[in-house]
Order: structure tokens, then C-alpha cells, then sequence
């Protein structure tokens, strides 16, 4: 039954992809079919079902946000290196969290890790406004130009420190962790909305990727799963020393 319905799934994706258009030139248009075959073969077929991650995930140029060195392989389902000791993520990890926030049109959403913005224009995709924070200066800079290039004028990129949040700009319908911390950051559990959802990996050499939903009474736990992300550092870290 589970396998019936992925290959619907599939299907209605497939009727979906081929209806969006590209007016790209032929070297772009050798990147939209290995992006069409990435979401096809690696994110719907796996099952992530919400057409507006389908839909965003296939816009954005996932080759401009890796080194031109690695363009060519932008496209496969792994992380890859950008620099700075960090990575891009797994387009199907990025699907996965993106989809996990449950996010309406008017959503405003605080990213923690901005990294080269890849999951920031997903997200730019879908929700009304993005707020995304980056510990490392040079690939804040980075990722904000390249972000302002491309056209994603609702997403706002600065560097510091994710442990203390956007405050000016709480609350947030969904926050997204894309670094791995030891344990729930608080201020970010207070910045969130009720109703909102925080998708964060948890742990150090065990690390389980958590959704929760913020209710009147605190956080509930929605779903876990076993992943792998760089760290996250700053004041998180320093605290676990304490």
C-alpha cells in the first residue's frame, strides 16, 4: 500500500514538473532536467508530497550555490562542501525539513545557518519572509550577495550568533537549525509562535533530527529521525562547557 502510494505521489509530481517552465538557455536548461531528476528520482520519490517544496526545490538553482567546482554534481542527493569547514545539505534533507515545518503562505521563518542560502531560497519559495542567521562572517556576506543576485528579496541574511535568534523580528511560524546542536537552544523555543514548528538536529556523535510544535502548554516532540550535520558553535557550545 505504502509503495502504491509513493508511485502516485511520483506520478502527480511528474504531470506537475512537466508543466513548469523554464526560458533558460541550453546550458541552463542541462541543469533544470538534472534538478527535474533530482526531485523526481530523490525527494518525491521518497516520498515528500507537498507540491510548493516540489515546486520551490525545482526553481532554485542549486548549482549556483556550490562551488563551480562542483557544479556538475549539484545535483546528486548528498551533502557537499562550500567552504569554511561546512556544507550544502542533502536536497532530500532539505525537502524533508522544509516540508517538516508545515509553513502557510504568510509564514515568517527564522533560519539558524544561513551557509551558502541554498535552504533559504527554498524556503524564500514558500513563506512570505526569511530571516536566516550565519556564524561565519565570510559566508554570510557571501550567501546574502548571491541571494540579492538572484531575485530573493524577502530573505534577510545577517552574521552572529543563532543561539540568541531574530528577537526584533519574533515570532516565528517555523525556525530551521540546519547545524547540530547539543540540546534545544531556549531563546529560540521563545521566539516561536504557538502553533509554530522548530525542526532542529539534536546531539553530537548520535544526532536525531526533531520537529516539534509549540503548544499552550510548551513543546511537543512531532517526529525524530537519525541524521548527520557539522556542528553548531557559538554560545551553545560555550554553555555545555559551563
Amino acid at each position: 500500500m505504502l509503495s502504491t502510494r509513493i508511485a502516485a505521489r511520483a506520478a502527480a509530481v511528474l504531470v506537475f514538473l512537466a508543466v513548469l517552465p523554464c526560458g533558460c538557455s541550453s546550458g541552463e536548461q542541462a541543469y533544470a532536467k538534472m534538478r527535474e531528476r533530482m526531485v523526481r528520482e530523490d525527494i518525491a520519490a521518497r516520498g515528500i508530497a507537498d507540491l510548493r517544496v516540489l515546486e520551490s526545490m525545482m526553481r532554485v538553482p542549486r548549482h549556483l550555490f556550490v562551488p563551480v567546482r562542483l557544479r556538475d554534481v549539484a545535483y546528486i542527493d548528498s551533502p557537499l562542501p562550500i567552504g569554511e569547514n561546512q556544507t550544502i545539505s542533502q536536497p532530500y534533507i532539505v525537502a524533508l525539513m522544509t516540508e517538516s515545518l508545515g509553513l502557510g503562505d504568510s509564514a515568517r521563518v527564522l533560519e539558524i545557518g544561513t551557509g551558502s542560502g541554498y535552504q533559504a531560497a527554498v524556503l524564500a519559495g514558500i513563506a512570505d519572509s526569511v530571516y536566516s542567521i550565519e556564524i561565519i562572517p565570510a559566508l554570510a556576506e557571501s550567501a546574502a550577495a548571491l541571494l540579492d543576485s538572484l531575485g530573493y528579496g524577502n530573505v534577510a541574511v545577517r552574521s552572529g550568533d543563532g543561539y540568541f535568534g531574530w528577537p526584533e523580528k519574533a515570532p516565528f511560524d517555523g525556525i530551521i537549525v540546519t547545524a547540530a546542536a547539543p540540546g534545544l537552544p531556549p531563546l529560540l523555543a521563545e521566539q516561536l509562535a504557538e502553533g509554530g514548528r522548530l525542526v532542529i538536529p539534536v546531539g553530537d556523535r548520535r544526532q536525531d533530527l526533531q520537529t516539534y510544535e509549540k503548544t499552550s502548554s510548551g513543546l511537543k516532540l512531532l517526529s525524530s529521525l537519525p541524521v548527520r550535520f557539522v556542528p553548531m558553535t557559538g554560545k551553545i557550545r560555550k554553555e555545555g562547557e559551563e
